[in-house]
């Protein structure tokens, strides 16, 4: 068997290490044979007899010219100077990028800037625990205590600011607490944490679990919000560890909380001596990733051999990285990545003897390993070239997964306050290279701006001064499946990365989920049943017209016959983009569809109505129709809504339900009857515009009166039993207001702050209506009529300010003014928005 293109790959390319630290200066108190060991004090002593010390040594004398011992080393490193030592090491690595967690704090070390004089890219990862350290090592102004929020503000604030100059996160949980983390630690239990960690001297050292528990989830949160992976130390290290805490099968909770499912981690250090626990994670967890530094060249030969095909038995090889865990000393980024490749080509040549592998594929593998995984993985703005070629790294910026799969451009998504959905659009290497980190610029205005014009409304006070960013949350990017050269990415609205504007709509909606999280434990679930038409265009006397696609009734197979193309690929697109569809069929208005979305936390059903929406919409315009989900396009027809259901969960678990007389728990009834109390000013979130009250009529099923029912379809509150549930028990409610006109995320904050409300009051439910609400007689009250009803109700009661922000709840009731205004004046305009709805 020929291994030359193997060996010859191996021991050329560019390799890129993804975890390292800071090189100190000559003169630092850190022992040099620390660089070799774990070892601290006296067990140091020791270390110059393992294989692994006595190997390494040798290899850098070899590198060097000098005499094969410890002290000839040293004498070599002082006479020739870090500067000349640390380039000739990093010139032997052929390291081509470092990503340094400077978090360790060696005495007198080197900043991350330094390093930059020895490779042509060097990236920060910052550790969460050193920086919760540094937060509370400092004094509040006014001589104020902390308190949790407080820290969390700051702590929180901190990370969002630098998201977008960083490359990762890592914590060190496994040296403190260990790894079983407790990915729902209450608010109570991380207040005390705190108290404790304060009681100590300072400077500050973290070790209660709870408040290490607490600190790794906001930043895991944060993480994701980023689309930043998260390192985390497993496996062995100093006598500080206890390994038997370090075992990553520890991670569990973090794993299965699909909060955090699509947040990447990174298990370091191969995990060692856990390696073939942390293989069987990477091949079973989508979000799980290796990185295999320090065991090499910490271990012996076969143990480092070894521990590579244990990590490679189960996990991709796409999930496997290199990195030195370089620290202190140049020597250590040399043996990092030296032994690595011996030891690579070792197994890799073993794989290819065993059958496991051709050539070509062993071949890939090591540039995967080497560099082109953590390309991808990190999203660093430099292609691979092999030393062979030029021995440089290209400064153009690309992503290699993009290049590969032909992106040209990538649409940057939002949603105003009138619930538009808009887009800018930038070519891909300008989205890779500045506006995934920096974000797009967009005038104040635009979140002013009404149904009816372009232009903000005077009330809103936002003008056309100023300007915020469009941060992608690159969480969210996708390949559109029916234009495959493009990608779409919902954004962030910020006053600078890491800065949340108030008026961001999907801000809004976490900030208000979080409150119900700290306050009540609680995590508000959601689904969306899409009602839309389809209408087909005709010249009637040289004019163009939209009418119906079809004329069939309710559920009729005929109707979705001629629709089945359309659907076909309507609901294979929302697969591609992991949107999950529950159910299609044909409505009751001539032309009208329903499409139910799938069940999730309510910030990821937001997300995915609007990415539902963008596919329904063009989609029906590639087979030349139009898509509308305007609340009334025909007062000749019915109306079409977006009822959302909703429910609430802890820790993964529906506790909605309950064994009250109406199969409800205390807090879903609470929650439920803060809905039902505030749904009068909640319409003017849910249905944002005039023309939403010609839905919103008796005997259309789309809920007239303020009152619930169990199974009722004509209750605006309707509590759900579907099926697979247990006979009297009820999952979730329904809210039949909700319609395609209202900003998603916005609208659920606001339903999420009713809720709130209902349980912090304790509020009760009044009796449930059972029968056709408009037969009930006058105290049965009929909810607003018209936005201006609404807006007056909303008018009456501040309580949303806390919740949702004042300047959004400005801005949204400044646009429904306008919105009353203009349509009062002008009675047919409401036809022209098919076009923008």
């Amino acid at each position: 068997m020929d291994l030359s293109e193997l060996k010859k790959a191996v021991e050329e390319v560019e390799v890129v290490d993804g975890h390292a630290h800071n090189i100190v200066s000559l003169d630092s108190s850190f022992p040099f044979l620390g660089g070799f060991s774990e070892a601290h004090g006296d067990a140091l002593t020791h270390a110059l007899h393992s294989l692994s010390v006595k190997r390494n040594l040798k290899d850098i004398a070899e590198l060097y010219g000098c005499e094969n011992s410890l002290r000839g080393i040293e004498e070599f490193r002082r006479v020739n100077g870090l500067e000349a030592i640390s380039s000739k090491c990093f010139k032997a690595a052929k390291i081509s990028a470092i990503l340094i967690d400077d978090g360790v704090n060696f005495d007198k070390e080197h900043d991350i800037e330094w390093h930059k004089a020895f490779s042509p890219f060097v990236g920060r990862i910052l550790r969460i625990e050193r920086l919760a350290e540094t937060i509370l090592d400092e004094e509040l102004p006014g001589g104020t205590s902390w308190t949790l929020d407080k820290f969390t503000e700051i702590f929180v604030g901190k990370l969002k600011s630098v998201a977008g100059e960083i490359f990762g996160l890592k914590t060190i949980a496994a040296y403190r607490s260990g790894l079983e983390i407790n990915p729902n630690v209450s608010k109570i239990d991380a207040e005390e944490g705190l108290t404790e960690t304060l009681v100590a001297s300072k400077p500050i050292r973290i070790e209660n679990k709870n408040f290490i528990d607490f600190i790794f989830t906001q930043s895991l949160e944060v993480a994701q919000q980023f689309d930043l992976p998260m390192q985390i130390h497993t496996g062995f290290g100093d006598k500080d560890l206890d390994m038997r805490l370090s075992n990553p099968l520890h991670l569990r909770d973090v794993l299965e909380d699909k909060r955090f499912s699509k947040c990447r981690i990174v298990l370091l250090h191969a995990s060692y001596p856990f390696s073939k626990e942390a293989s069987y994670l990477a091949s079973v967890y989508s979000q799980v990733y290796l990185d295999f530094g320090l065991a090499l060249p910490k271990l012996s030969v076969h143990g480092m051999i070894s521990s590579i095909k244990e990590l490679l038995e189960l996990a991709p090889i796409n999930k496997v990285m290199f990195s030195t865990d370089g620290y202190a000393f140049p020597e250590t980024y040399y043996l990092g990545a030296q032994k690595s490749r011996e030891v690579i080509f070792s197994v890799l040549r073993d794989a290819c003897i065993d059958g496991d592998l051709d050539i070509h594929e062993a071949v890939q593998a090591a540039k995967d390993i080497f560099a082109e995984n953590s390309i991808r993985f990190y999203k660093l703005k430099l292609p691979v070239k092999s030393s062979g070629s030029a021995n440089t790294i290209s400064a153009s910026p690309t992503n290699t997964n993009i290049a590969l799969s032909g992106i040209r451009l990538v649409r940057i998504l939002w949603v105003d306050a009138s619930g538009q959905q808009r887009c800018r659009v930038v070519p891909s290497a300008r989205f890779q290279d500045t506006i995934q980190r920096n974000g797009v610029g967009l005038a104040f205005a635009a979140m002013g701006m009404p149904s009816f014009t372009d232009g903000p409304v005077e009330e809103s006070k936002l003008t056309a001064t100023g300007e915020m960013r469009l941060v992608p949350d690159l969480s969210t990017r996708k390949i559109i499946p029916w234009e495959t050269r493009e990608e779409m990415v919902l954004a962030d609205m910020c006053l600078k990365p890491g800065e949340p504007w108030e008026y961001c709509p999907r801000e809004a909606l976490r900030r208000v989920s979080k409150i119900l999280k700290e306050e009540f434990n609680f995590v508000m679930n959601a689904g969306f049943e899409n009602e839309f038409f389809l209408l087909k265009s005709v010249l009637r006397e040289g004019k163009e017209e939209w009418v119906p696609f079809d004329f069939s009734p309710y559920s009729s197979t005929s109707s979705y016959d001629a629709a089945s193309p359309i659907f076909h690929e309507i609901v294979a697109a929302l697969d591609s983009l992991n949107i999950p569809v529950e159910q299609v069929h044909a409505e009751s208005g001539k032309g009208q569809f329903e499409v139910v979305l799938g069940y999730g936390p309510c910030t990821l059903s937001a997300d995915n109505l609007i990415f539902a929406r963008e596919t329904i919409r063009a989609i029906a315009r590639k087979h030349g129709l139009l898509a509308t989900f305007l609340p009334k396009y025909s007062m000749e027809d019915i109306g079409s809504g977006s009822h959302v259901h909703v429910s609430l969960f802890r820790d993964g678990k529906n506790v909605f339900m309950g064994s009250s007389q109406y199969g409800m728990s205390k807090a879903g009834e609470e929650f439920m009857a803060g809905v039902l109390y505030h749904l009068p000013r909640l319409l003017a979130f849910i249905a944002p515009i005039p023309n939403s009250y010609d839905r919103l009529q008796p005997h259309t099923w789309s809920g007239a009166y303020q009152c619930w029912g169990r199974e009722n379809k004509e209750a605006a509150v309707r509590a759900a039993s579907p099926p697979g549930f247990p006979d009297g028990l009820v999952s979730n409610f329904e809210i039949k207001s909700f319609d395609g006109c209202a900003n998603p995320h916005i609208g659920l904050a606001a339903i999420l702050a009713a809720g709130i409300d209902g349980l912090r009051k304790h509020l009760s439910l009044p009796e449930p209506v059972d029968t056709d609400p408009s037969t009930c007689g006058p105290e049965l009250k009929r909810l607003p009529e018209s936005l201006s009803e609404s807006l007056a109700a909303l008018n009456e009661d501040n309580f949303m300010a806390d919740l949702i922000g004042e300047k959004l709840l400005v801005a949204v009731k400044a646009i429904r003014k306008a919105e009353i205004d203009f349509y009062s004046n002008h009675k047919d305009a409401y036809k022209n928005l098919i076009y923008r709805y």
